[in-house]
């Protein structure tokens, strides 16, 4: 068995099993990407795509657990390549993060701005994405690792350390009925139309602030995980905007008044997400303690090294 039949199989994966497309990323031909699969397929004694004919139309299941093993292979490959670079260039290289829309926009801004000056030669890739997408990035390898607004679904291979506590804020006109409203109350928002991230029926946060009010969820009339589109049409008049109060920025939302919600919503928490697998560059770790001052290294490896607690709060 050799690396790269399993990389000739993992890429035909990738590329929908299309193995003209993977022979054209790999830089090799159709007939080598076949044989390759051929002799491992008879090394292992089991199909790994199910064919018609000449296509390839499926994963076996056997397939599909040599699939898990191979993504897990190579991103230890990347991980020793990584561990000489370390060595090598200790100021250099890339970094990958994926984080929300309002993260990225609102929040990383400054963090981005003081990791630039201690390490100017770093690549960095900022990933925004919806939360559920953002976590499912570093469980797949495609980011180092994750800043995110949201806990929702956990990934067994994922290490979450909970870091800083945000909370809600709503935005309406400046000439909106609410506007002058020195505190808002869950009947206020009952009756007005909501932009938010997401809708009623998904929004967890916006159904335990309702729950036992006797109040009827407010109608959410438009959803987007990008805080700038919400201000959008909040200041079209289609409705009050729900979203996180580090959206808000006095200067370029001088039109719009920022009402407080943090008495009718619980706080919520950000949470750096990392592979338990994970080979971390220095310059990974020191980006994460300017985003959480106080959160050490070793906290951190012993997120990655350690069993699962259940909370990593300082």
């Amino acid at each position: 068995m050799k690396l790269q039949q399993l990389r000739y199989f993992l890429e035909v994966y990738r590329c929908n099993l299309n193995i003209s497309e993977a022979a054209e990323i790999l830089f090799t031909s159709q007939p080598g990407i076949s044989k390759q699969i051929k002799l491992l397929e008879d090394e292992l004694g089991v199909q790994l795509f199910v064919r018609h004919g000449k296509r390839i139309a499926a994963v076996t299941p056997p397939g599909q657990a040599v699939l898990e093993i191979a993504e897990r292979i190579f991103r230890d490959v990347q991980s020793i390549r990584n561990i000489g670079t370390e060595f090598a260039e200790q100021d250099s290289g890339r970094l990958t993060i994926a984080t929300t829309h309002t993260q990225a926009r609102h929040v990383l801004p400054p963090v981005v701005a003081e990791f630039f000056r201690q390490y100017p030669k770093v690549e960095l890739s900022l990933l925004p994405a919806e939360p559920s997408a953002v976590d499912r990035m570093v469980a797949e390898g495609l980011a180092d690792f994750a800043i995110n607004s949201e806990d929702g679904e956990r990934h067994s291979e994922l290490r979450y350390i909970s870091a800083r506590v945000w909370n809600r804020c709503v935005l309406v006109p400046k000439g909106h009925d609410l506007a002058g409203r020195a505190r808002i109350g869950l009947a206020d928002l009952s009756g007005t139309p909501l932009i938010g991230y997401t809708d009623a029926a998904q929004d967890t946060a916006l159904q335990a602030a309702f729950a036992g009010s006797g109040l009827p969820l407010p109608k959410v009339v438009l959803s987007s995980v990008d805080a700038g589109v919400i201000k959008t049409y909040v200041r079209a008049g289609l409705g009050a905007g729900l979203l996180a109060d580090a959206a808000y920025d006095p200067e370029r939302d001088d039109d719009l008044a920022c009402l407080r919600a943090d008495h009718l919503f619980k706080p919520s928490l950000t949470y750096i997400v990392v592979r338990q697998d994970a080979y971390l560059r220095n310059y990974a770790y020191d980006f994460m303690q300017l985003y959480l001052p106080g959160l050490s290294r070793e906290r951190i490896e012993q997120a990655l090294y350690e069993p699962i607690r259940e909370d990593f709060s300082i």
